[in-house]
């Protein structure tokens, strides 16, 4: 392996651009022509990633399953990953209810001095969740038309199709071969396509960052700093702590390592808060992490719908937050009861626009306290996504060691030397 000439890395050319759209969007706060000019800086950038992203998850899938699977080792995986999922959400809904009753982010608010914002679309996204039980998501996994579920890129839809379509692949045996070496090319074709998108990834941050404080302003965040310092000293507390013992007691991996892996997109995810902008790029890593193909394939993008911690651990403070505002206190019971409605709600709703808003405002409806509280802190959700976003990001890229070592499959030589790479900064595109 050869050193690399030095350049500015990709997480250091993120933040230049996340700085100079905070600058752009102080100095034009209020003017809304600046957003004619930065926003389709930030839609063109996402739009690339979403163009990517069902490609890349169906051919790796297909790869990962018909190159060794099989309907019992798919089935128990699956079993194995949605446990996981389960015990780590919990996890989190229960610790956001903690650290709101130890700081009471909303006592002493006077919801008179915040503002409002229009959630009306949300609402009415709402109703129409509500209306649609887990039982029908479930349902709804199976595709009646696969070219809509790809069309509108509904994950969990083509993920059900492309371990199908995989296992029949593996079926047929030396007739799939073409198949899968199709998928293979379609692969490695759409992962450089994802490398060449991430260069301008800094652009794309620049444009949404603008955007965002030029339409709020940094002085939003003060009547709710409580709240916002609340949700990021939790969710530093999860991934340094919670998801710190995973790592190394469970999987027995350096966590530290681990996030010096995917320091690029972490910082990605947060600038943009976009889980979608980092996804292929995390799936690259891990696999040159030590995960497999098809475990890497399954876990992350499945988790994207079934573990999103740092989305349940926000909707689980703001609730409390929203019920202390009002003066509501909730008893032991009703806390037990906010748990096992966000356990629901937060997999019932997977895939909708703005799900956080939107499950926080079902969570609200159950739970009998005031929907309306969300208008004050609907202003400043897009900072509170940008640390929700990294949550998701970093329990899902452990997410597939986990399942990895569980599965008996992790190749931890393959991962140290993919670190050691990191650390000594060589060409980590070297790393097989």
């Amino acid at each position: 392996m050869r050193k690399k000439n030095f350049k500015l890395g990709l997480g250091t050319q993120i933040i230049i651009g996340l700085v100079l759209g905070i600058i752009v969007g102080i100095v034009f706060y209020g003017n809304t022509t600046v957003s004619t000019y930065l926003k389709p800086l930030g839609d063109i950038f996402i739009n690339l990633i979403k163009m990517i992203v069902i490609p890349i998850i169906f051919s790796t899938l297909v790869v990962g399953v018909a190159g060794g699977g099989s309907g019992k080792t798919v089935g128990r995986l699956g079993l194995k990953t949605i446990v996981y999922f389960e015990l780590v959400t919990t996890t989190a809904i229960i610790l956001g209810i903690v650290s709101a009753n130890l700081f009471h982010p909303g006592t002493g608010i006077n919801l008179s001095s915040l503002s409002a914002a229009d959630i009306s679309s949300y609402m009415k996204t709402t109703k129409t969740a509500e209306n649609s039980s887990l039982i029908n998501m479930i349902v709804n996994i199976v595709p009646a038309n696969i070219i809509e579920s790809f069309a509108k890129g509904d994950l969990l839809s083509v993920i059900f199709f492309s371990v199908m379509f995989g296992l029949g692949v593996a079926a047929i045996g030396e007739k799939g071969k073409p198949v899968l070496n199709l998928c293979q090319g379609i692969s490695d074709a759409m992962f450089w396509v994802t490398n060449q998108v991430m260069k301008v990834a800094p652009i794309g941050v620049f444009g949404l960052m603008g955007v965002a404080v030029s339409k709020f302003g940094v002085k939003s965040l003060i009547p709710l700093g409580k709240l916002t310092i609340t949700i990021y000293g939790t969710m530093i507390f999860f991934i340094f702590v919670i998801l710190g013992v995973i790592s190394k007691f469970i999987v027995k991996v350096n966590f530290i390592s681990f996030l010096r892996v995917i320091k690029d997109e972490i910082i990605l995810a947060f600038t943009s808060a976009s889980s979608e902008a980092v996804l292929p790029k995390i799936m690259q890593k891990k696999e040159k992490f030590g995960c497999p193909k098809g475990i890497v394939s399954f876990v992350i993008p499945t988790g994207y719908s079934f573990n999103l911690d740092g989305s349940t651990l926000y909707q689980s403070i703001a609730s409390l937050f929203i019920a202390q505002a009002y003066g509501i206190h909730l008893s032991l019971a009703a806390q037990v009861k906010l748990v096992i409605i966000l356990m629901i709600t937060s997999k019932g709703m997977a895939g909708v626009a703005g799900a956080s808003l939107v499950v926080l405002l079902a969570t609200l409806g159950s739970m009998g306290i005031p929907v309306a509280g969300v208008a004050f802190i609907a202003g400043i959700d897009r900072i509170l996504d940008m640390a929700r976003t990294v949550v998701n990001v970093v329990g899902n890229s452990l997410a597939s060691v986990v399942v990895s070592k569980w599965e008996r499959v992790y190749d931890n030589a393959q991962g140290e030397r993919y670190v050691q790479a990191i650390n000594n900064k060589f060409d980590v595109n070297e790393v097989k």
